[in-house]
């Protein structure tokens, strides 16, 4: 009975707080109507103090309605100069409260007024524009794009640029938030934005020199000509690399030492900076090297990782230095202790700031919180290390529970954890040796089949991308992958609108035919189904087409296997090697077509199908005479094939060829300064000699 009293007491109290503060706020809402300026002013001024870290009673005020006033008076040129700055600081604190706070500013076109604003010949009211913009631009509910629909904005943002220290900070950080794509890119480099930001790196204020590095790293990201821009480009006559080396120093605060690093990645994944080049190689890889250690916080390891990943992605090199350089691949392996007790005490204790349980526990929600984040850091990073070099893999692999956390990372609740540690999955399944071992120990295919179900494409393709290494002939896991039914699914990939799916799913099936027994090639038939299989004969993807010409290629190999496919499919098949020998396709996708002929031509009945074929044919003569040397010898290989004494009818065939003038074609080959070319012509020559 107590406790029912109290929670009714406790209810009445806050009913009672809440009509007071709606009552405050409707009180604060009226005094912006007052016909006196000076308490219109004075009621402003108020307000912002009121607002000042109360969330509540920023909601009650947009609620009520004090949005559209604020921005009326922001606006009106009666309004003295003190209110309509007084206006844009109110509407920033509000912007600084909830994304819901943020969602009413813009709906109620707070940036076409604020930017409006800008035109102002008076430096504070500017600044305090900028400063509200910018709280609105950094929030993510906030789109970008309102930036730039006025062709008028960027320029006048970059002519602000030079007013003062608040506005060079404020304008870059609004930069460096709404730069989100190629587009924007373009636009903030051709307004000068390089020309204009770059003197700020020297600035005397620490927060202007971090946000115009801030600015560059959105500006270079995957963007060549600002890049090769950006090398060239002198501060105070420093070449632009060296600060940023400078900025990476270990006396630096550590969020200027990642970003300057960031910077000098993208410029060199761009091509403008070499990969053997002594900032990177010297300067930025141990930098970032260094961030993953576990003396720094849990983000500057995520961010650290996760550049150096992207860093050396492409580069066998770097990732050699980056693999023996601070015991990194060790040093990874404590990301995974995360979230755990004991580590959550030892960053609380490393961390100076902390002073109470409270924020001890505030820490160890910090490390619970990102710990799928240092996970999928870690994977990347792996990936990227053993991406090319065996050597690295077996150390990856020999890392403390390395693979079972891998196949732990393939079921996480985190998408992104899922995607990572698959894409980690990938790269050591481009070794043998893991494949027939590691993989095989830890029967990794089954978690792997088990991803593919219902995931998003993103996943399906770096997951259908480790399977084609596992039905690799000589993985241990292509047997049991093939018994689990996977066929179907690999089928419906071939019928993704993605291309990349279909390439893999394609690519499955094609190391799934090589050297299989026939039942298997049979069923792949069935289940793709003849029109589906030649359905992809003309995707206008060139990889789809290479992959679907390579499984065909496997599926007629061995003669009877080749003799039985081309005895229920021969028509189709020759159909469509027709049409590609006919249309305009590159030489490599030709010489996988002759190759399909090749093998048909050794065939014991399937042969028939191109010597009766007279169209077909007159294609081998022609590419027999073609200036590329793959193709002269694809053909003149398949005519070798046709004409091969030990088989029956061979006589009739030779006289046909001859009639047609392939002898004559033959004994030029021979003279070919290509020696696999002449001596191919020769043996042909020699069947007919025997």
């Amino acid at each position: 009975m107590f406790h029912e009293k109290a929670h009714v007491c406790v209810f009445v109290l806050f009913f009672v707080l809440m009509q007071e503060v709606t009552a405050t706020s409707r009180h604060y809402v009226d005094r912006l109507f007052d016909p006196d300026p000076q308490k219109v002013l004075q009621g402003v001024i108020d307000m912002k103090n009121a607002v000042i870290g109360n969330n509540k009673q920023k909601a009650n005020l947009i609620v009520l309605g004090a949005v559209p006033r604020l921005l009326y008076l922001l606006q009106q040129s009666s309004s003295s100069m003190e209110l309509r700055t007084e206006c844009a600081v109110v509407l920033g604190s509000l912007a600084m409260g909830t994304e819901n706070n943020i969602k009413s500013l813009v709906d109620c076109h707070i940036i076409p007024a604020l930017l409006q604003g800008l035109l102002s010949p008076d430096l504070v009211f500017i600044e305090a524009c900028l400063r509200c913009l910018r709280t609105v631009f950094i929030s993510p509910v906030t789109p970008v794009q309102l930036l730039y629909t006025d062709p008028t904005v960027i320029p006048h943002l970059m002519s602000l640029l030079s007013n003062s220290l608040r506005t060079q900070e404020y304008i870059t950080q609004i930069f460096s938030h709404c730069c989100k794509t190629p587009e924007h890119q373009t636009i903030l480099f051709n307004h000068g934005a390089i020309q204009n930001i770059a003197p700020l790196l020297i600035s005397p204020s620490y927060k202007v020199r971090m946000q115009a590095l801030k600015c560059f790293s959105v500006l270079a990201y995957e963007n060549t000509q600002v890049s090769m821009t950006l090398v060239n480009v002198l501060v105070d006559g420093e070449l632009l690399t060296q600060v940023f080396v400078k900025m990476m120093q270990r006396d630096q605060p550590i969020e200027m030492q990642l970003t300057a690093a960031k910077c000098l990645t993208y410029m060199c994944r761009a091509s403008a900076i070499r990969t053997d080049d002594s900032c990177i190689v010297l300067k930025t890889l141990p930098c970032l090297v260094r961030m993953c250690s576990k003396e720094h916080l849990l983000e500057e390891r995520v961010e650290g990782a996760e550049t150096l990943a992207y860093l050396m992605e492409p580069d066998v090199e770097l990732q050699r230095i980056a693999s023996t350089t601070d015991h990194l691949v060790a040093m990874l392996a404590d990301y995974f202790k995360y979230p755990s007790s004991v580590s959550a005490i030892t960053d609380i204790k490393r961390v100076s700031r902390v002073s109470t349980v409270h924020f001890a526990v505030l820490q160890l929600d910090h490390d619970l919180k990102h710990a799928h984040e240092l996970r999928q850091a870690a994977f990347k990073l792996y990936a990227s290390l053993g991406s090319n070099d065996e050597e690295i893999r077996k150390k990856i692999t020999e890392t403390e529970n390395m693979m079972d956390r891998i196949v732990s990372g393939l079921s996480e609740s985190s998408i992104k954890v899922r995607l990572a540690a698959v894409r980690c999955l990938h790269s050591l399944s481009r070794s043998v040796q893991q494949l027939r071992t590691s993989f095989h120990d830890h029967a990794v295919w089954k978690p792997l089949m088990k991803l593919l179900q219902n995931a998003p494409d993103e996943v399906l393709v770096m997951a259908s991308s480790t399977l084609c290494n596992l039905l690799l002939e000589f993985s241990p896991s292509k047997e049991p992958i093939l018994e689990s039914g996977v066929m179907e699914l690999l089928c419906s990939l071939t019928q993704s609108d993605s291309p990349a799916l279909r390439v893999n799913g394609i690519w499955a099936l094609m190391n799934m035919a090589f050297q299989a027994d026939q039942k298997v090639k049979v069923e792949i038939v069935r289940c793709l189904g003849t029109e589906q299989l030649f359905r992809l004969l003309s995707d206008p993807d060139t990889n789809v087409l290479m992959k679907t010409l390579g499984l065909l290629r496997n599926l007629l190999s061995q003669r009877a296997h080749i003799d039985q496919v081309m005895s229920s499919h021969g028509k189709q098949i020759m159909q469509a090697v027709t049409l590609i020998l006919e249309a305009e396709h590159s030489i490599e996708v030709k010489e996988q077509t002759l190759c399909i002929l090749v093998n048909i031509a050794d065939g014991n009945t399937a042969k028939d199908l191109i010597m009766t074929n007279d169209d077909m044919l007159q294609k081998i003569k022609y590419y027999m005479g073609h200036s590329n040397v793959k193709l002269q010898l694809a053909a003149t290989f398949c005519v070798s094939n046709l004409i091969w004494n030990e088989e029956d009818g061979s006589q009739e065939r030779q006289d046909k060829l001859r009639e047609m003038g392939f002898v004559d074609i033959l004994h030029k080959l021979t003279q070919s300064s290509e020696p696999n070319l002449s001596d191919r012509a020769k043996t042909a020559l020699q069947q007919y000699l025997a």
